[in-house]
């Protein structure tokens, strides 16, 4: 039974703090974290890499708990997540801190910094606000999803409740006892690799020290039957190696299978890398080719709209089964069964079809 720390906000009771869900009592009063890859060894009176996990003599806690540092209503394409429930709305939920310190973080204001404004929103008032919007699902996105566990655990097991979907926006670096845990309540995950999961790039940009986790995390998604898709940042000269992009795309198809979706990404300059240029469209070009030639059936650009490759194409002819407008879907020529209208083959993906409102 976790601990819990309550207050009262207009009339709701609302969590202060949580004992957290997965670590160990060690010597002197020290606990290990056992949420994320770093398993951190917290000294009494301390905080962990993330900074929102706090040891109080003996007893880990999340500081992060029921306080939402961002929320809003999306379409899944933003996830991104293109085959699942293309169409959905999902109400996404963010709390304050992250396991990585990436210098190129967009959200780094909610991320990085230790100032970023908090509001008390507890699971139930989340899973309300997404009823009220129409939402199908929920999404654990903006920072780091993995520490803020409790809180989303509290929250996806609400969701399955009152039947919404859940889904994950992560960078994967977790413990397979933490994949065991969320995975009864997590319908589907968009894992974010940067620079191709270069290990030399993840720990000079990201201060990660190894990125074998990332790859064990997704192995253990897909044991557990989870949907998945995968996001490469492309940054110029030092995140673009056509090597490093072909022996990822290599993995996916071979661990994963030719049908995971795989987002190559833009590059927009943000935080401590202002300086670095945008993607260039030839390079992202180059980086497709690179993936299709490794068997991947489903390549997408993101953070660039009107490009061709944000159509979804039946594989057995070819044909735009679903265009797209960045996030929207304009056309699509796919029947409830999920087989593509020109042809009947059938195409990978999970869920049903949300037109627009």
């Amino acid at each position: 039974m976790f601990l819990r720390k309550c207050f009262l906000f207009n009339g709701v009771v609302v969590l202060l703090t949580s004992e957290a869900m997965l670590y160990t009592q060690e010597n002197e009063l020290a606990v290990k974290c056992c949420l994320c890859a770093r398993r951190c060894l917290i000294k009494n009176n301390s905080t962990g890499f993330c900074s929102v996990r706090k040891n109080k003599n003996g007893i880990l806690y999340s500081l992060n708990y029921g306080k939402a540092v961002s929320f809003g209503i999306d379409n899944i394409g933003k996830k991104p997540l293109s085959h699942f429930n293309p169409g959905a709305l999902v109400a996404s939920i963010a709390a304050t801190g992250c396991n990585f310190h990436c210098q190129f973080c967009d959200n780094w204001t909610i991320s990085q910094e230790k100032t970023a404004t908090e509001k008390p929103l507890p699971p139930e008032e989340i899973i309300k606000l997404a009823k009220k919007n129409n939402c199908q699902g929920i999404s654990y996105t903006y920072t780091e999803p993995t520490i803020f566990m409790e809180y989303a655990y509290d929250t996806a097991k609400l969701a399955h409740e009152t039947g919404l979907f859940n889904t994950f926006v992560t960078n994967g670096y977790m413990t397979p006892e933490t994949v065991k845990l969320i995975s009864p309540y997590l319908d589907a995950v968009t894992v974010n690799f940067k620079a191709a999961g270069d290990s030399n790039f993840y720990k000079k940009t990201s201060a990660v020290p190894d990125v074998t986790p990332i790859f064990e995390t997704l192995k253990n998604f897909k044991h557990e039957n989870i949907h998945i898709e995968i996001t490469n940042l492309v940054i110029p000269k030092i995140g673009d190696s056509t090597p490093q992009i072909a022996h990822l795309a290599k993995w996916i198809n071979a661990h994963l299978g030719p049908n995971t979706p795989f987002h190559l990404l833009r590059f927009h300059p943000d935080y401590k890398m202002s300086t670095i240029p945008f993607t260039s469209v030839e390079s992202l070009e180059h980086a497709y080719l690179v993936a299709k030639g490794e068997g991947l059936q489903f390549v997408y650009f993101g953070n660039m709209s009107g490009h061709v490759t944000e159509n979804t194409y039946c594989p057995a002819c070819n044909e735009t089964v679903i265009r797209r407008d960045s996030f929207k879907i304009t056309q699509w020529n796919i029947n409830s069964d999920m087989h593509c209208n020109f042809c009947g083959s059938q195409l990978p993906i999970k869920g049903k079809y949300y037109p627009p409102q």
